[in-house]
């Protein structure tokens, strides 16, 4: 384990910390994440720091979240490079749990929150929102934080925890961080890494698709026809579409046009063996 007196896998040694920031009235903050660290995490701790006296970030490689034939062993795992890129970010903590202390032996318990979480991601990964919502309760028990931020390039999983927190009352405010992207559009993800030269020169599109069929909404167009040019674009590229749906921004249900309600638009697909997500925000 890392000897940083700023990281610790211990829950006392973390209990400890937040005990003593308690004693000081101070709000904590706390940035969830698998690690393999990008600006877009890093985006995460800096409006974290904006919203709390205290910042805790953990690091965890979540298998709850991950299916049979998904990339569990292969997800990227760099905990030094991760240290190395918190550093200076004004991380106060970063937690690094065993997946025996998050799951010690025997642990029978799976929190499940409906409507958000069903439909889009849930249709090919049914197990993953089950694995989101049950560590994320985890983390909170452990962190005790009065704030939490998560990616808005996740949308549906911030839906997910937003109401899992309302419908436990549990006292935690959630912040949304909007999207980082590369120069050419491609929101910034740790699964980008891969990505061939030349999948990664294709990426881009994904985002470029969703600029166009908003463009097409506003200007009256209704899904599917919408989005049928960008889903042709798409597969004469070799991406393999899971979804590519506008949704309501709030309650996650299926929209055929704009109208006065707040709007997402949202895709994922597979390009070689990489699965791409992405969203964007569209109004009439």
């Amino acid at each position: 384990m890392h000897k940083d007196p700023n990281t610790t896998n211990q829950l006392p040694e973390l209990r400890k910390r937040i005990s003593i920031w308690r004693t000081e009235r101070q709000r904590i903050a706390l940035v969830p994440t698998m690690g393999a660290l990008h600006e877009g995490h890093l985006s995460l701790v800096d409006l974290a720091r904006k919203q709390g006296e205290r910042v805790i970030v953990s690091l965890f490689v979540n298998p709850k979240q991950f299916g049979a034939n998904e990339d569990l062993d292969l997800y990227p795992r760099d905990i030094a490079g991760d240290l190395a890129q918190l550093a200076g970010r004004g991380v106060d903590l970063t937690y690094i749990p065993q997946t025996e202390q998050i799951y010690p032996p025997g642990f029978a318990t799976t929190i499940s929150v409906s409507g958000v979480s069903q439909g889009l991601c849930a249709d090919t990964r049914p197990h993953f929102f089950d694995g989101v919502a049950t560590v994320v309760t985890k983390l909170f028990l452990h962190c005790q934080p009065d704030l939490a931020v998560f990616g808005e390039k996740d949308y549906q999983q911030l839906l997910v925890v937003r109401r899992l927190v309302r419908d436990l009352d549990l006292p935690i405010e959630i912040f949304g961080g909007p999207i980082v992207r590369a120069e050419d559009g491609l929101a910034l993800s740790s699964r980008n890494a891969y990505l061939s030269k030349q999948e990664r020169a294709y990426a881009p599109l994904l985002h470029k698709m969703l600029v166009q069929t908003a463009q097409k909404l506003r200007e009256g167009l209704v899904m599917p026809k919408a989005c049928s040019p960008g889903v042709q674009t798409l597969a004469k590229a070799g991406f393999e579409l899971d979804y590519f749906e506008l949704r309501d921004a709030l309650a996650l249900t299926p929209l055929h046009k704009l109208d006065e309600r707040p709007a997402r638009l949202l895709i994922a697909a597979r390009l070689g063996a990489t699965r791409l997500i992405d969203n964007i925000a569209v109004m009439r």
